[in-house]
């Protein structure tokens, strides 16, 4: 894809959904549907910086998922400390940064720790920008922001959407032009709450493991050829 005279989207959400539906309908466990979409996630990332992309968002765990069955969220917690080991590595060779939104406090182990260690050792990164939204729910964000704002003694008359945005996880981040959800669930389930309100918004049917580059190349174009209003006329 030619990207010369595009107009190439900032800040670009995913919601890589499908994985345990992948691995259902090949007979394997959702381990290894969640193995599989891991591998799909460091590619994806790489493709989108590649094509002009600064930042990537990711919807990695939700707030929800600690209902799944106990073996599977080991797995997972398991599989994000690899992750983040991974990424923060090759985020530091190819010079982009990492950033991590949510409740990361609460996590277990020494993921808390591995989670502000690739925020600090990646910082000065300058290609792009990985933000992985962990134990992360648009509602709670909203809810953290509001306990903040009281933490700080905001007095009413001075909240406004601006003073809210300040209080948003990682708020310095511009709202993400797009959001693209994998899997044919035609909804965002909080993911970005306030900061995808004017979001374009693209709903692939194809589960996550099976994205490519060429879906990469369909989303930039598709969002190339849409006209963004923000509530004006026309």
């Amino acid at each position: 894809m030619d990207n010369k005279n595009k107009n190439i989207p900032v800040h670009v959400g995913i919601i890589p959904d499908g994985n345990r539906r992948w691995s259902k309908e090949r007979n394997l466990s959702n381990l290894e549907g969640h193995e599989k979409g891991y591998e799909k996630l460091k590619q994806s990332v790489d493709w989108f910086f590649s094509r002009g992309v600064s930042i990537v968002s990711v919807y990695t765990f939700s707030t929800e998922n600690w209902d799944r069955a106990k073996d599977e969220i080991n797995y997972l917690m398991k599989l994000l400390r690899k992750a983040i080991d991974e990424e923060t590595k090759k985020a530091i060779e190819k010079n982009y940064r990492i950033l991590i939104s949510g409740r990361i406090d609460e996590l277990p182990g020494d993921l808390p720790d591995a989670c502000s260690d690739a925020m600090d050792k990646t910082k000065s990164g300058t290609g792009g920008t990985l933000n992985l939204c962990l134990n992360y729910g648009g509602r709670i964000e909203i809810v953290d922001a509001v306990r903040k704002m009281i933490k700080n003694k905001i007095d009413p008359e001075q909240v406004h959407e601006g003073m809210i945005k300040k209080y948003l996880y990682n708020s310095n981040l511009p709202d993400p032009d797009i959001i693209v959800r994998t899997s044919g669930e035609k909804r965002t389930s909080g993911f970005q709450l306030w900061e995808g309100a004017y979001s374009e918004l693209i709903f692939l049917s194809k589960y996550w493991p099976d994205f490519e580059a060429s879906d990469v190349d369909i989303i930039l174009e598709e969002f190339a050829n849409r006209k963004r209003r923000f509530g004006g006329d026309g």
